[in-house]
């Protein structure tokens, strides 16, 4: 380990020389209150950033806030932003060519997620990040560098590491509201609940391009039919709405906030910071958001339970295609949804296929059930729930049909909900239906088993990869479209994902294994091991994944082209 002053001095020899001599600086460095460490140098100031670790010795958290997995999932994402904040505070951005003496952490939005940029225990604190080496052209500003580490740096890292330093109140604040979420979603099984929303909750966002909640938005109320209390570890009796197991209709009028009310419980599956407006909106961890996806690759999957002796016999069991339809795609969408393990799948009629949700009695005498190969969904609901404890919440605003079949029905209107169980049911006693139900046999799929030639080595090179933006990860020579899985949320998971699909395919497919045993077990792989343990050879210390759910890591593996399985 070099002293910080060794660091000055080489930043003033190579003060003016080609960007490569910055390779020099490379190592660890004591800064007497932390260690620095240079792990990667940039190739030149137009590329990724050059990566940086510190060491903090004698952050002081208190233990009781850190005694455990999830505090300290609460403490790191607190110490992310409020390094973030005091970057923000001490830098004033780009200081030369490309990202020169720009400093960046994957702090994230409006969720709290674990991420590998700050890891705690007790007695010790390690933050990585990113900075912009200094150059004009390409030609090295050591004294701008030297600034940067030598004099901004230590300010940051004072700032926000320390407990002594931040604002204890908000922290301890964050790690309890954190603690009672998880507390709440813990209990919603044993309460007969699939999801919660607290009294005075702001679910509205602020627009469409803004996670941030609505500025005197209407608070959420719950219906006095529906409420329910927890008895939290930290914030006492909580009240709200308790949305039971079964089959859930949320119904209304355009622009009431039908949509709103089902966003916020599909990303409920996450915990939310202070201040989000929907940090007491509290979901079954295993909830999947299900659309239709005209266009997705379709990999041998089961869909037989919705679609069966189509036109030309194509065997619906095995089920492939390179460009499924809208129905076909939703079918899929559920099966592999299932096939994960979920206990509660997510419908909105505006991103639904029409002709896959429902065949009304019109159309049933029109065209008859030999000439039609679509199970719809309503004569599988009841079913999925009753022998698979598969509990749906469903946006319906276009068809009362839904009522036969419904345990739950919530009208949102102006944003507020109502219980209108009773009314739908005396609607639907006044006007009876008379369609057919069109089901031929029990819903049913079968297990598909990943085979390791899937991932492929290109003639024994290293598989590229890398991603673009939150919907786009660039596997080998192959692209993986994931615009679709609505509950991915972060650059860093779907970067992580992309790391997962390689590793699993290293560690865990041998055409053995079922799909959802791998990604259990690279699940299992990331709480013991660490985060890190995704990292492809030669990225050690990665600052910018996160812990994807195993629900959209199954989507990227389903949505790779070159995916192959068997099944037994």
């Amino acid at each position: 380990m070099k002293d910080k002053k060794e660091l000055q001095k080489i930043l003033k020899r190579i003060d003016g020389k080609g960007y490569k001599a910055y390779n020099d600086i490379k190592g660890i460095y004591n800064f007497d209150f932390f260690i620095l460490h240079i792990d990667h140098v940039q190739r030149d100031p137009f590329a990724g950033p050059s990566l940086l670790r510190v060491e903090v010795q004698g952050a002081s958290f208190p233990r009781e806030l850190i005694d455990n997995h999830e505090k300290r999932d609460a403490v790191s994402d607190f110490i992310a932003r409020a390094l973030n904040g005091s970057i923000k505070k001490h830098t004033a951005g780009r200081s030369g060519s490309g990202k020169s003496g720009i400093i960046t952490i994957d702090s994230g939005d409006q969720e709290i997620l674990e991420r590998s940029c700050v890891n705690i225990r007790p007695g010790n604190l390690e933050v990585r990040f990113s900075l912009g080496l200094p150059a004009r052209g390409r030609r090295i500003i050591g004294r701008e560098a030297s600034r940067i580490l030598m004099d901004v740096l230590p300010v940051i890292v004072n700032d926000s590491c320390f407990y002594k330093n931040i604002d204890s109140d908000h922290l301890t604040e964050e790690v309890e509201l954190f603690e009672d979420a998880n507390f709440i979603r813990n209990q919603l099984k044993s309460r007969g609940l699939v999801a919660f929303v607290r009294d005075g909750s702001i679910l509205p966002r602020g627009s469409g391009v803004t996670d941030k909640p609505l500025k005197n938005a209407v608070q959420f109320k719950t219906p006095k039919s529906m409420e329910v209390m927890f008895e939290t570890p930290n914030h006492g009796s909580v009240k709200g709405m308790g949305i039971p197991k079964g089959v859930n209709l949320i119904v209304g009028g355009g622009y009431h906030g039908k949509s709103t009310l089902l966003q916020a419980i599909e990303r409920g599956v996450y915990n939310h910071i202070y201040g989000d407006g929907r940090e007491w909106v509290v979901t079954d961890p295993t909830a999947v958001k299900i659309r239709a996806e005209d266009g997705r690759r379709i990999e041998n999957v089961d869909i037989s339970s919705f679609i069966h002796n189509p036109p030309l016999n194509k065997n619906t069991e095995e089920f492939s295609t390179e460009n499924a339809s809208g129905s076909t795609s939703q079918a899929a969408n559920i099966v592999e949804a299932v096939e994960a393990g979920t206990h509660l799948i997510l419908f909105d009629e505006d991103t639904s296929a029409t002709n896959f949700m429902i065949r009304d009695e019109r159309m049933q005498r029109l065209v008859s059930n030999e000439k039609e190969p679509i199970t719809p969904f309503i004569d599988r609901v009841r079913e999925l729930y009753e022998d698979h404890n598969i509990s749906t919440i469903m946006v319906m605003g276009g068809s009362g049909d839904y009522f036969e079949v419904a345990d739950t029905v919530i009208m949102m209107d102006n944003y507020i909900p109502e219980d209108v169980t009773k009314d739908a049911k005396k609607i639907k006693e006044e006007l009876p239906i008379n369609r057919m139900q069109e089901v031929e046999f029990k819903f049913r799929f079968k297990e598909r088993y990943p085979l390791p030639e899937s991932i492929k080595t290109y003639k024994g090179r290293k598989i590229k990869l890398d991603i673009r933006g939150k919907s786009t990860i660039l596997l080998g020579l192959e692209t993986i479209d994931l615009s679709q899985v609505e509950q991915l949320i972060d650059t860093s998971q779907t970067r992580a994902i992309a790391y997962a699909i390689a590793y699993a395919a290293q560690n865990h497919m041998d055409g053995k294994t079922n799909m959802k045993e791998i990604v259990k077990m690279v699940e299992h792989d990331i709480e013991t091991k660490g985060l890190d343990i995704l990292a492809p050879k030669g990225r050690k210390n990665p600052n910018n994944i996160v812990k994807p759910r195993i629900f959209e890591l199954t989507a990227a593996l389903n949505r790779l082209r070159s995916l192959k399985t068997r099944k037994y």
